[in-house]
């Protein structure tokens, strides 16, 4: 390797990802800088930049950052980067793999469809599982959660798993609104929304939200702050402005909520 390095807003722009987020990375101890200029400014060589490689790969893989410091973790390392990488190649086929199945059941419906032919319900769900996530939902809130919400799921209708997903929909668009109006986080429209949202994270059994007397405080501020350091939840709520910004409007309109009302 040389002994070259990237600044990191060169590394953000190039990883498509944020200063923020490896700044948080940094905080957690999962990527630290090669070192820090007299300005300040964090730098990134090489070797941290295949780190960040394997982090951003295993957070495409649904992992979230305490298994992948733990996966990344020297002392279970029996690897070598290149044969982690190798590992981490592998499981992202599996994904084209999935994707690419998905693709062609969702293409024969359509062919189906237009051709007036009869539905074939044992291949319409190719390539398609709910339950990826299940791991990393089990590690942040137990077993238990996991399993009361995926009966909860199983046990809706088409119909109501239809207006479940408007309503995500409608909570999406109106945050978005709002961060790219300008308004106080503070004001009553943002917190009306602000509210709904409360509301609708208590509905979800399962989470410490929808537990009567639980911490529904502690998880609601958890929440936003996640919505901010993990992209994929972030990018729920992105804005025109690019960035965190969106998601971070609603961390802050949540967290207003919370304190007064929780």
């Amino acid at each position: 390797m040389t002994g070259r390095d990237w600044s990191i807003q060169e590394i953000a722009r190039l990883a498509g990802t944020t200063s923020r987020t490896l700044r948080h990375y940094d905080d957690v101890g999962l990527l630290r800088p090669s070192r820090i200029a007299r300005n300040g400014y964090r730098h990134y060589d090489e070797s941290a930049l295949v780190r960040l490689q394997r982090i951003l790969l295993l957070r495409e893989l649904g992992l979230g950052l305490p298994q992948i410091a733990e996966v990344l973790n020297p002392t279970n390392a029996r690897q070598s980067e290149e044969s982690a990488l190798e590992t981490h190649l592998a499981l992202l086929r599996e994904e084209q793999n999935r994707l690419a199945r998905q693709i062609a059941s969702v293409e024969s419906t359509i062919d189906a469809l237009r051709g007036g032919e009869e539905l074939m319900a044992e291949n319409m769900f190719d390539g398609f599982d709910h339950t990826r996530y299940r791991e990393e939902v089990e590690q942040r809130w137990g077993r238990k959660a996991y399993a009361d919400s995926d009966r909860w799921w199983r046990g809706m209708t088409d119909a109501e798993r239809s207006e479940w997903k408007q309503r995500v929909s409608d909570l999406g668009r109106d945050w978005i609104a709002a961060a790219e109006g300008g308004i106080d986080p503070a004001s009553a429209e943002a917190q009306d929304v602000a509210r709904r949202h409360v509301e609708w994270l208590t509905g979800i059994p399962g989470t410490p939200a929808a537990v009567p007397g639980g911490a529904v405080k502690a998880h609601v501020l958890g929440l936003g702050d996640m919505y901010v350091a993990d992209p994929r939840f972030g990018a729920n709520y992105a804005t025109s402005a690019g960035g965190t910004h969106g998601a971070e409007f609603v961390r802050d309109a949540l967290r207003i909520y919370a304190d007064g009302n929780l």
